[in-house]
């Protein structure tokens, strides 16, 4: 170790390389390299720059620590439990086993301290990002009371990714300079050296992108990392990027070498890495003289900190009793009382209006008393209305705008509102729904860790008309489906629409909208059936007492269903109709319930237009789909719908053959 480390900082470093190395051998399965080359400038942050408390590890002014190369979690796990946290040693020895809390990689929820979940590369840059904008949101509406700092550690990978390209160009512009990432720059990738395929100048990239770039050459001299960090955080109108020079498996006979990198160094070679950095306790998960001491600071240090800022908050309480009791109600996870009021009482007149429109003056009678709502559109606001009114734009000249604009960035969107949901915010992003497939990889991560992230697509369906396949979503709406813990919400009308984001405000969790550009008729004649049955997820929205089968519609086509009703109704033949605003809160209501809406045995027609896949479990009796299998077409959107088959007579013709002895 170089740099004026003290022997005490030596062996600590040493130490979490170590314990790094017995957690990957022990599990058989792991990434020593980067704890290997990285632990110095991990070290560096925990033990001078950040303000955390292990005792509180939610504590809400705290500085935020990503390790977005989350594959390098056993670092992660050994600064934890250095540093006081609740993470113990039997915990570490774990490592990648079934039910441990020291999983693969990291999972925000399972251990204190991990602040969000890692492992695709590129999410934790973006993450922080979003980290960044939320801190910066909440020191301009509440003051130096909420100042905190982003830091995070990231790799080569993830500067490869386009989600952390597209990120890193957002927070360049936005001038988050609270923002600070450590770049473990050791040119080697899982396959090889990372020139076959990546040799671009990092620094003149980011430069151009306006963030300040400094330079560490060797990553195992301590007092350059602390120099570098210092001068990162005293740079308030950029994010930094200090590129630290490294070696992947540093002391390891594999150093250097993609050979370090995923897989364990085997036992001579643990042996014999710990002998070249003169442990003197080889032994597996040994802890050298000293170790405890280290962890009983950080929590000293970490209760005056946050001691310190409760007396500051008391202050505030007495300075600013309005805005402290919403900060405390943010912090803790709430909704303000009365937070809901204004979207009880919207209304609309008989008629046709698009659910873009609908969802609009639902999401601003909810931000109207929900001040830290705030999101933005890819590029796409004054198309998907998902904006704020009067809400102001986010931006260098004024931290306290509600409005984001993203550009043409659905992934690094779909991640940075992630980080915002992650520091307490209730967050969006917009776009069309066929573009959801550029942000997947977020949406599945906002799902994984339980966030209150909002994902509102709009332009739903083959109705988008002339802009042709390209833009027409056909299998999106199932696609995101598929994805665990989302809930997916496609209303049929405006007054639906409204009973969604009731919904999906009170569920808190991860939600996806899929609205309508063209207008469908405003269903007042069915407001009471449509408010208590959309937060169960599907109803029956018209009945009938002589019914002999089911449509089952969604969205747009609720009033294809209504007309097709009329229709059998006049040859004699009765049909309840049943809208399924989102399938998963349905799912989840019990068999009672789900019975009394899909008889057992009734034959059902599904009628989505889109994939049909979905719809054949549906019910258990005769299913027949009316929906679309096939790309879309360039027309006017009425009639693609139509000549891809969403017709009335196609509906009726189905019910027809369900129920022909």
């Amino acid at each position: 170790m170089t740099g004026s480390a003290t022997r005490t900082d030596q062996t600590l470093i040493n130490a979490l390389r170590c314990l790094s190395m017995d957690m990957v051998q022990a599990a058989n399965s792991g990434h020593p390299g980067l704890p290997l080359g990285a632990a110095p400038m991990a070290y560096a942050l925990f033990s001078r720059h950040l303000r955390f408390d292990p005792g509180r590890p939610d504590w809400f002014a705290r500085d935020r620590f990503i390790l977005s190369p989350g594959h390098g979690s056993a670092l992660l796990y050994s600064l934890l439990h250095l540093f006081g946290y609740e993470v113990s040693l039997d915990d570490l020895k774990t490592f990648r086993q079934l039910g441990s809390k020291c999983a693969g990689h990291p999972e925000a929820g399972l251990v204190p301290g991990v602040e969000c979940t890692t492992g695709p590369l590129g999410q934790g840059f973006a993450n922080g990002v979003g980290m960044a904008i939320a801190g910066k949101w909440f020191s301009a509406r509440y003051g130096s009371i909420a100042d905190h700092m982003v830091y995070g550690l990231v790799s080569d990978g993830d500067l490869m990714e386009g989600v952390a390209v597209e990120a890193a160009s957002l927070a360049g512009h936005l001038g988050l300079g609270n923002l600070v990432y450590l770049y473990d720059s050791n040119d080697i990738s899982l396959d090889g050296p990372c020139d076959k395929a990546y040799t671009e100048d990092v620094r003149g990239k980011f430069e151009a992108m306006g963030w300040q770039v400094l330079e560490v050459a060797d990553g195992n001299n301590l007092e350059e990392i602390n120099q570098a960090v210092d001068f990162a955080k005293a740079e308030v109108g950029r994010p930094s990027l200090v590129i630290v020079k490294t070696v992947i498996g540093f002391a390891s006979p594999l150093a250097g070498s993609s050979k370090s990198h995923g897989a364990p160094l085997g036992a001579e070679n643990v042996l014999a890495t710990k002998q070249a950095l003169g442990v003197q306790e080889t032994g597996p998960f040994a802890l050298p003289d000293g170790y405890g001491e280290a962890g009983l600071q950080a929590r000293s240090r970490g209760s005056a900190l946050t001691g310190e800022w409760e007396e500051r908050f008391a202050a505030f309480q007495m300075e600013k009793p309005a805005l402290a009791k919403e900060l405390a109600c943010l912090i803790d996870g709430g909704l303000p009382d009365g937070w809901d009021s204004d979207l009880e009482n919207l209304a609309w007149p008989d008629g046709s209006v698009a659910t873009r429109e609908s969802g609009h003056a639902a999401l601003n009678a909810i931000a109207s008393n929900l001040p830290w709502m705030a999101g933005g559109a890819a590029d796409l606001a004054s198309s998907t209305k998902a904006s704020i009114a009067g809400g102001g734009d986010f931006n260098p000249a004024d931290f306290s705008g509600r409005n984001i604009w993203f550009g043409v960035r659905e992934h690094a969107m779909g991640a940075i509102v992630n980080g915002m949901a992650l520091s307490g915010m209730r967050a969006l992003g917009s776009t069309f729904l066929v573009f959801s497939d550029y942000m997947r990889g977020s949406i599945r991560l906002a799902a994984l860790s339980n966030l209150t992230s909002w994902f509102i697509f709009t332009h739903d369906s083959v109705f988008v008309g002339e802009d042709g396949p390209t833009h027409q979503p056909i299998e999106h709406v199932e696609a995101l489906r598929l994805i665990p813990g989302l809930q997916v919400y496609r209303p049929a009308d405006a007054l639906e629409c409204k009973a969604c984001y009731l919904a999906a405000m009170r569920g808190g969790q991860p939600a996806a909208f899929a609205l309508t550009r063209q207008g469908v008729p405003v269903l007042n004649a069915f407001a009471s059936q449509i408010a208590a049955g959309t937060p169960k997820g599907a109803y029956v929205l018209s009945s009938r007492q002589n019914a002999v089968a089911t449509l089952l519609a969604t969205g747009s086509e609720v009033a294809l269903a209504l007309e097709a009703q009329g229709k059998l109704e006049s040859e004699g033949i009765g049909v309840d109709v049943v809208s399924m605003p989102c399938r998963e809160l349905f799912s989840a209501q019990d068999q009672g319930y789900r019975d009394s809406v899909l008889p057992p045995g009734r034959p059902v027609v599904c009628i989505e237009a889109g994939v049909t896949q979905g719809w054949l479990g549906m019910g258990r009796g005769n299913v027949a789909t009316v929906g679309i299998d096939r790309f879309g077409e360039s027309g006017p959107g009425g009639q693609v719908y139509s000549h891809l088959g969403m017709k009335v007579d196609h509906v009726v013709e189905a019910v027809r053959t369900l129920i022909k002895p």
